[in-house]
Order: structure tokens, then sequence, then C-alpha cells
């Protein structure tokens, strides 16, 4: 069947198709890479007129336009499901705010909302033959997104890489009100993260521990790029991947041949993830890859299809520790810095796989704005800390001091281990601290 004539009929303007937008409705940017550029712009100009609009998305990594209208808080709030150096600025400036949620949980709220988004908006691959545009690396939950909103408005970019999956990957002309050529911007790119010789060291410490065959999860920062490089150059094969984040370390570990799938329990042979984002190189190669697999993010980080995976490792970062072993990888006090994302998810999930692991590193220290240094590790997180995994959940803490295995500890003997991967400046105030919380004994050594 020839599609064409519908995509002619549906075609439209930009500035056409924000008339959609009107004063109290909610309305979906789409994820990450995939927020609208062209009908940004032109809903930017009509923002002055609109009231209590409310913008949802997640992961932005260029700046909107409508942030640049005048006092934007009279007109607009910006919903976000995950928190970058772009969405944070919006809180600063009074007009944003972070929506706690499991990543994974996306598409069931979509579903149970009992009111959809009233218009959806968001960049696309051009239309194929079959009359389908693919989400390119944002599947995340879009499909859902779709089944709820009133009206759909997709905006093409030719520069979209298309991304092979299963379900949930992409939408039908006959779904769509109105198709936008955009302006066919290059996507938005991470760089690499610098990588430290405290991150190196941290991660030789956690890929002593992967074995061959193992499915990987990474997250994004210099250790988990660390980690990447080291996979990369060692002797470890027949890796796979099942992530939340398909990331640039991923790209070189599979193009030093060290992913096949093969011993992957489900989707074997495939590399599943819930979006990317990266470097043009990271683009270049999902693009129609069908080693790579996109897919919505209820499947990709549900703790059972993790639990599923063999020797599942799941490496994440984390902003602090205290000496109960909560780990808070979200905020520091009331500074919001990205959010829950799926690290509790794949931390709960990896120790259910058969031979599964999880992994949360840290730097011992870091610096403060004096220039002076700070230990990571603490007596009890800050007051306002956000709690991302709780102390009963997490399984290995890594530092460039050591690895602590904290699964099923006594209070003493979890405090005693992670002050031994403290840095040693800090071990003796941290040591008086655990005493003063009845959490540390006379026997402990250190």
């Amino acid at each position: 069947m020839d599609y064409t004539q519908e995509y002619a009929k549906k075609l439209t303007t930009a500035e056409k198709a924000v008339q959609a937008v009107q004063s109290g409705h909610w309305v979906d940017y789409g994820w990450c890479t995939g927020n609208p550029v062209a009908l940004d712009k032109a809903l930017a100009k009509r923002m002055p007129e609109l009231r209590n609009v409310n913008i949802r998305t997640g992961m932005a990594l260029r700046k909107p336009n409508i942030f640049d209208v005048d006092a934007p808080e009279e007109h607009f709030t910006w919903n976000s499901w995950h928190m970058t150096g772009v969405d944070r600025k919006t809180t600063e400036m009074g007009f944003g705010f972070y929506s706690p949620m499991r990543y994974s949980e996306l598409p069931r709220f979509y579903r149970d909302m009992a009111e959809g988004p009233d218009v959806a908006m968001f960049q696309v691959t051009p239309m194929d033959r079959h009359g389908y545009f693919n989400f390119g690396p944002n599947a995340s939950h879009l499909a859902v997104v779709c089944e709820r909103a009133k009206v759909i408005v997709v905006e093409v970019n030719r520069r979209m890489p298309m991304c092979q999956g299963g379900t949930g990957v992409g939408i039908h002309v006959s779904r769509v009100d109105m198709i936008v050529e955009g302006e066919n911007p290059a996507l938005p790119e991470i760089p690499p993260p610098a990588i430290t010789e405290v991150d190196k060291v941290v991660a030789n410490l956690i890929v002593e521990q992967i074995p061959n065959g193992a499915c990987l999860q990474i997250g994004i920062g210099g250790m988990p790029s660390a980690v990447g490089q080291l996979i990369a150059e060692s002797d470890l094969k027949d890796l796979g991947i099942n992530t939340e984040m398909y990331v640039e370390a991923m790209v070189d570990i599979a193009m030093a041949g060290k992913i096949n799938g093969s011993r992957k329990n489900i989707d074997k042979g495939r590399q599943t993830y819930a979006f990317a984002a990266g470097t043009q190189k990271l683009y270049d190669y999902i693009d129609n890859n069908p080693e790579c697999m996109s897919a919505p993010v209820d499947y990709c980080n549900d703790s059972r299809t993790i639990a599923a995976l063999d020797n599942f490792m799941s490496i994440n970062n984390a902003v602090d520790v205290d000496l109960f072993g909560q780990i808070s990888s979200e905020t520091a006090g009331t500074r919001h810095i990205s959010g829950a994302g799926g690290q509790l998810d794949f931390v709960l999930g990896a120790y259910l796989s058969k031979g599964g692991k999880s992994f949360i590193c840290c730097s011992s220290t870091m610096k403060n704005k004096n220039g002076d240094l700070q230990s990571r590790i603490i007596p009890t997180l800050k007051q306002g800390t956000i709690v991302t995994d709780t102390r009963a959940c997490i399984h290995y803490l890594v530092t460039e001091h050591g690895i602590v295995n904290l699964k099923g500890l006594a209070t003493w003997q979890k405090a005693e281990a992670i002050i031994s991967v403290a840095h040693p400046q800090f071990r003796e105030e941290l040591v008086k601290a655990a005493s003063e919380m009845n959490i540390w004994r006379r026997s402990n050594k250190i």
C-alpha cells in the first residue's frame, strides 16, 4: 500500500501544528535526543498567548526555545522525568520541577492516568515504505505516550538514526495527526567524559569481577566509561548488553569484538537498550544496526528481565554513601542533580540474576567550592538528600581504596566495610561517628 497520499494530507507547518496547544494543556515533548526543534521554535512564538501549559519530558540535551520567552513561569511549567544540566536550569529559574519515578514505571503511569497528554510532539525518522516513523534512539516510553495522546505531531528529522528493535519503536502514519518536516538538525552530543586516575583504579577493581559471557549495564560518567575502556582492552569475550542508556563505552566494547550476546538467556545476539545518547560515532553505530535492539523501558529496566539474564553486571555511580549503606545518586542535600532513573531496578535485578552483581562506584573524596577535600562517604546523608538505593539493596561498593560486598551484613559489619574503602584521612572521624550511632564494635578493625 502507498502511504504517500496520507502523508501529504497530514503534512503541515510547525506554526500551524502548535495551534493544537491550548492554555491548560499537558504537552509531551518526547525524550532525550527526540525533543522537538522546529515545533519548539514555533511554540516559543505562541507561548506568550498561553497560560498554565505543562510540558513533560526528560534527559533534555539542548536548550529549548520556549525557555527564552519572557517570564516563562507565567506561561508554562517544565516537568522532567530525569534531570540533565538543561533540566536543572529550569529549577533555578523557577519554572521547572523533577517528577520522581522509577524510570521503568513510566509506560504504566501513562496507561493508568485518567487523562492522557493533550498533545505529544517529538522528532522521528522519515517514514518508511510501510508507513512507519521510527522513534530513533528514544523508544523509552513513547509508544505508550502515543497510545494516550489526544493529538500526535511528529517532526521528521532525516539525520535521526533508525533504531531496530521489537514492539514500541515507532508509530504508523495512520495514527499521526500532523507531520512537520523539520530542520534536520544533528542530534545533540554527549562528549565522552574525562577519565581520571581514580576512575581507572575503580574500573580495574570492577573488571576483575566480570566473567566471560556476562551481560552488562553501564551507566554514564567517568567511572563507567573507564570500565568500558578497560573491558575493550581486556581478554573478556562473549559479552552481552541489556541497559537503560546505550552509551559511548558500549560502542568501544563492541568495536573491540567483545560483544556478541551469544550467552544471553533472552534476546540472544542483541544489544538491548531503552534509549541512547553520545557522539556521532554512537549514532552512526546504532543506525539500522540489527545487532542493536531498541525497546521500551518497561522491558529493558524490568527487574524480571534483568534477573532472567545470567551473570548480569550492573555498574553505576553514586554522589554520596553513608555508613548505613544508603546510596544517593540524584541529589546533594536539596540540590537536584539527576533522578531515580533505573539504578534501583538494576541493583535489584542484578542480584536476582544467577551469578549477577551490582556495583555502586564513586571516588572516596571530592573537593568543595573552596578547594577543600571532602569525603563522599559520610556518617549519614545530609538533610534533604534523596535515597536512591536503600541500605537493604546495595551489593558491591567500590572506591579507589577497594571493593566490598555489603549484602547481608549487620550494621556494625557494614559500617566497618564501608569505612575500609573511605579515604584514610577521614576514617578516624567516621569510626567516631559510627560509635556514636551505635553501629561500631570495639573489636572492629580497619
